[in-house]
């Protein structure tokens, strides 16, 4: 277990409302706007915006490999990790850290 102390906050929307391979977005209390998806039954989380010109990650693409794509210019990233997979950015996604609660979502940033 971490020692983070940093504290999660609810996200308003429940972990059965993120299909397989789909892509949800949802906005935390402080205005912060979340990219959500189920990858091989996995939740992930990252900012939704694209970090080469801002455009919404939740309107693009979720592969089977993993790979989320932004559908404005192409640019891929590992929704597990927030790698650049191909451009035009070199700059990764910011994540956030995502827990089901008995069907209640808590995110934090990843650090």
């Amino acid at each position: 277990m971490s020692d983070d102390t940093r504290p999660f906050v609810a996200v308003p929307l429940k972990a059965a409302a993120i299909e397989e391979g789909e892509l949800v977005t949802t906005t935390l209390p402080n205005g912060t706007k979340l990219c959500l998806g189920r990858h091989q039954g996995a939740l992930f989380a990252v900012k939704d915006e694209c970090p080469h010109a801002e455009f919404p990650l939740s309107e693009g693409t979720l592969y089977p490999s993993g790979e989320l794509e932004c559908c404005w210019h192409g640019a891929r990233f590992d929704c597990r990790t927030g790698a650049v997979r191909g451009g035009p950015t070199d700059l990764p996604l910011v994540r956030f850290e995502i827990e089901d609660r008995d069907g209640s979502l808590w995110a934090r940033r990843a650090i």
